[in-house]
């Protein structure tokens, strides 16, 4: 296991790509399992995915960040958002198993929310899919608070996510 000592928080840049995709896959395997469709996760193409951050990376827009927690032997993690307006999403946030469980993912996303909140985010929300229970517990044990659910369609079936929000950003990015 990461000990929070031994991880950096950096901002991600397209040389990260090859290894974004790497943790990308493989935390979706670990969080995923029995609630995606097996074989869409053993499909997953890790040069597909490497390609989809590179072109995202070199194109980022003003008010999106992608931080990447680097440990002793690489990338275990990477939280991915962006500012419009006062509002900012966080679009990912993932940890390798490895990983959870000593205090990084808390740092990671208060980190991203500092960054959201320097460039004008106010508020903050994201949506998790309401069979990952163990992100739901971080996020209300975090101060976010459940609100709208809609439906997902992919990955071989219909699901459901949760939007959780925080009215004020600022709260959030102290936490760590």
């Amino acid at each position: 296991m990461e000990r929070l000592i031994d991880c950096v928080i950096l901002p991600a840049g397209p040389g990260d790509a090859d290894d974004l995709a790497r943790v990308h896959i493989r935390a979706w395997r670990e969080t995923y399992a029995g609630l995606l469709p097996d074989g869409y996760l053993a499909a997953m193409n890790p040069k597909m995915y490497a390609r989809r951050w590179r072109l995202q990376l070199t194109r980022a827009r003003a008010g999106e960040v992608v931080l990447a927690a680097e440990g002793r032997d690489g990338m275990v993690g990477y939280c991915a958002g962006a500012v419009a307006g006062e509002d900012a999403e966080i679009f990912t946030l993932y940890l390798l198993k490895t990983a959870q469980h000593a205090g990084l993912g808390l740092r990671l996303f208060a980190s991203a929310a500092r960054v959201l909140a320097a460039v004008g985010a106010k508020r903050l929300k994201l949506w998790v899919l309401n069979g990952n229970r163990p992100a739901r517990a971080f996020y209300v044990r975090n101060g976010g608070r459940a609100g709208a659910e809609r439906p997902v369609r992919g990955w071989g079936g219909e699901l459901l996510e949760t939007a959780y929000r925080w009215d004020d950003v600022g709260t959030l990015s102290e936490r760590h």
